[in-house]
């Protein structure tokens, strides 16, 4: 893969003469993850368009504020990192990555799960941990191929009953939130490997009470069977 790397403590914008290079397919200007460092890059350009056959763009751990328009010509992209920047918002645009599976976006300034995000059908990986996410779109059920998705430190206090059609979710990290309840449906999320592996499916630090925390560490079966005897009564 024909690949640039772009580092320095004080970046600040892309070099112009990176748009040129329109065989590029991986694109990094984040700072090694060990080195804690953030670079300061606020914007990233429109040019970034010319790039079309880029599959992977890394801009992780910069001050950006927004994201241009342009981002959604990049039909090849596969893979998107945004995590630890600045974002309160993403454009319409971004929802025509329909190749895009994977996406990180967390330790930014969102305050809902952005609806062009619920256009991706090619998604299976989805970080919007440490945001501000108190809504998720109902659209949400779109994202069928969707095997990851982390909502840790949000301020989520429901899930639409849309949530439940997610049936390819092995991962569904929920903790600190401020959940008190579950979708009836939420027991049909049968490929969540709760009772094997903790890490799959996290509740933690939410006030749980229908069901209770007792009843979801018993799994899907036990959340069906909670739900089966409250439609009894």
């Amino acid at each position: 893969k024909k690949k640039l790397k772009i580092s320095g403590r004080e970046l600040l914008s892309v070099p112009t003469q990176v748009f040129g290079l329109e065989q590029l397919q991986v694109l990094e200007m984040s700072p090694e993850r060990e080195s804690c460092l953030r670079y300061r890059m606020e914007l990233l350009p429109q040019e970034i368009g010319h790039l079309r056959n880029l599959t992977c763009l890394y801009v992780d751990s910069n001050n950006l504020k927004k994201i241009p328009a342009e981002i959604g010509t990049l039909s090849c992209l596969e893979r998107l990192t945004l995590s630890n920047n600045s974002l309160s918002s993403l454009p319409a645009e971004m929802g025509a990555l329909q190749r895009l599976q994977s996406l990180h976006l967390a330790n930014n300034s969102l305050t809902e799960l952005p609806e062009p995000l619920c256009q991706l059908r090619s998604l299976t990986f989805l970080d919007v941990s440490d945001n501000k996410i108190d809504t998720i779109p109902s659209s949400i059920r779109h994202l069928e191929k969707l095997e990851t998705l982390l909502l840790l430190f949000n301020s989520l206090e429901s899930l639409p009953e849309d949530f439940c059609l997610l049936r390819n979710l092995h991962t569904l990290w929920l903790g600190n939130n401020h959940l008190r309840s579950l979708p009836a449906a939420f027991g049909e999320l049968v490929n969540l490997d709760w009772g094997y592996n903790y890490c799959s499916c996290n509740f933690e630090g939410n006030p749980l009470e229908s069901p209770s925390p007792e009843v979801c560490s018993r799994g899907p079966e036990g959340i069906r069977d909670y739900f089966s005897s409250l439609q009894r009564i």
